[in-house]
């Protein structure tokens, strides 16, 4: 009861709201953090005439009390749904997911109705021991600890923009697209310098430009106008298909980077993520197939 007292007046950093969620009088609030503090031996919230404050102390453990309480109410409502064992939870890219994944999880779950998966999005490495996670979809490179990593596909990213983008238009040789302003994206730093190496340039501004975390936010930037990014075609097939993007160039290069899934090997004889794997993998597969034929025969294809 303490810790939900605390996570509620952090959050609000107001005791009397906090009670209010909770139900509860101000004063009941109030004794449960002074336990919670006297307990710890630090003051979690800095009393003032005007209210309440988290310490710093405060602040770093309502984070820490909050991932917990999120986690044990999840494994709270699976128990309480009956689901146990057949439950996934899975962190995934967040394009990957909205874009490849759920459109293709409506066959998994008419084949496998046993199996539940929860998802979140993760774009970059964690520890499985820190978060309720079975498995992730990750791009990158193979190899954390502790982990197996099953290869899915690889990206093969082409310069894509908008139509009315200035100076864009279709067949444009890669000197004509160094001219355009460049996105970025924060978790592929150096993809375009890649794009420039692969078709045999070196551009001086080729880590230059407006950065963004995600392909959709790429996407939408590209369709603003704002410039050309890097995206694999597969992604932003409605935008292509619209005429909302396009493709000045049909290149794309060979990355050493991927889509894998990664497995806690702790949790690898799971039924339930064999199961999934298991037709992941296979769905992969005949993806990365159509993907890297229709990369190849398309314009001057991969370099």
């Amino acid at each position: 009861m303490a810790l939900t007292a605390f996570e509620a007046a952090a959050r609000h950093e107001s005791f009397t709201r906090a009670a209010e969620e909770l139900a509860l009088t101000q004063s009941a609030v109030c004794r449960q953090i002074g336990a919670l503090e006297d307990f710890l031996g630090v003051p979690l919230f800095r009393r003032t005439r005007r209210g309440v404050q988290l310490t710093e102390a405060g602040r770093a453990y309502s984070r820490q009390v909050a991932l917990r309480l999120e986690a044990l109410e999840r494994d709270t409502l699976a128990v309480m749904s009956g689901q146990g064992a057949g439950t996934l939870e899975l962190a995934v890219v967040p394009t990957f997911a909205t874009r490849w994944l759920l459109p293709r999880l409506g066959a998994f779950r008419a084949l496998h109705p046993e199996v539940v998966i929860h998802m979140e999005t993760r774009t970059r490495p964690f520890l499985f021991a820190d978060t309720p996670f079975d498995a992730a979809i990750y791009f990158g490179e193979a190899g954390w600890p502790g982990t197996e990593a099953h290869f899915l596909m690889p990206e093969f990213p082409v310069p894509v923009c908008s139509p009315s983008l200035p100076g864009a238009r279709p067949d444009l040789s890669p000197q004509e697209v160094a001219r355009l302003p460049l996105l970025q994206q924060s978790t592929r730093p150096y993809a375009w310098r890649q794009w420039f190496e692969a078709a045999g340039m070196r551009v001086a501004h080729d880590l230059s430009g407006m950065r963004l975390e995600l392909f959709s936010m790429l996407a939408q930037a590209a369709i603003e106008r704002m410039g050309v990014a890097l995206i694999p075609p597969f992604l932003i097939e409605r935008e292509l298909a619209a005429g909302e993007l396009m493709i000045p160039c049909n290149r794309s290069f060979v990355s050493r980077r991927a889509y894998y899934l990664i497995v806690p090997e702790r949790k690898a004889e799971r039924q339930a993520l064999a199961v999934f794997r298991q037709w992941l993998v296979e769905e992969a597969g005949r993806s990365h197939e159509a993907v890297r034929d229709a990369a190849v025969a398309g314009g001057e294809g991969l370099c």
